[in-house]
């Protein structure tokens, strides 16, 4: 049996990573810290130890696991953060370190849903076709210079972060905010805009959801990117499962 705290590295990003952190907070026999990539310029900060950056890649990674002295890894990335996911089943191969990954389980379409997946931010700007739309955006501000193909439609674009105005197509609304929207005040939002049809990232989870939930409401067409394939491994969907995965790497010396 183990007598010191675990020392555990959490890979955040993700709302799963923040509800880990919770439960982990004032924990004495874990000792968490919280890695996020700081692609978020005003991320919300955990209530435990946490630092902000890169590694430096796979051997970056594997020298700060050995440097300080970690037991144990949990993948918590956003569903769409595959390099870092890489990265961490590579260093966890080299250092022998114990990985879960906790995720959510992608959206699964109802049979009334009108749903198209498609596997990147490139066909999804090729899949709203030739006629001028109304398009609702929410993939996030990185990745929206694929929109600068599709320039005839209008793209009611948001964000948590200001996108740089050089990927944003030039017929644009941006909403800079932070969910989550009830349900209401999307179906609102896109009957007030007109929306034909929203894009979005199959990021999986209840709270974003909401939006999908609307676009059902008032029949609308869904553009969805279907997220990465995950490295192979141990892979956790709720907040118990991963607790209980900690509790017994605590019980390895």
């Amino acid at each position: 049996m183990r007598h010191q705290p675990l020392r555990l590295l959490i890979l955040g990003g993700s709302s799963e990573a923040t509800a880990l952190a919770r439960a982990l907070a004032g924990k004495s026999d874990v000792a968490p810290i919280l890695s996020l990539a700081g692609r978020t310029l005003t991320p919300l900060l955990p209530p435990i130890p946490h630092r902000i950056g890169g590694f430096g890649g796979i051997d970056g990674l594997v020298d700060y696991l050995r440097h300080n002295r970690i037991d144990a890894m949990i993948d918590a990335t956003h569903p769409f953060a595959a390099r870092m996911s890489a990265h961490a089943a590579a260093a966890s191969g080299l250092s022998g370190i114990p990985l879960a990954t906790f995720t959510r389980r992608p959206w699964r379409p109802e049979p009334t849903d009108r749903w198209t997946t498609v596997t990147s931010l490139d066909e999804a700007a090729l899949s709203l076709g030739s006629t001028q739309k109304r398009v609702f955006v929410t993939s996030g501000r990185l990745g929206l210079a694929a929109f600068l193909a599709a320039p005839q439609h209008h793209y009611l674009i948001r964000t948590i972060d200001p996108p740089a105005p050089a990927d944003v197509p030039p017929d644009n609304r941006v909403i800079l905010a932070r969910g989550p929207f009830p349900v209401d005040q999307e179906i609102n939002l896109l009957r007030a805009e007109r929306i034909d049809v929203l894009v979005t990232k199959n990021s999986g989870g209840a709270a974003s959801f909401d939006k999908l939930l609307a676009a059902r409401a008032l029949a609308l067409p869904v553009i969805l990117i279907a997220p990465p394939s995950r490295e192979s491994g141990l892979v956790l969907h709720d907040l118990a499962a991963v607790l209980a995965w900690i509790e017994a790497q605590r019980g390895t010396p």
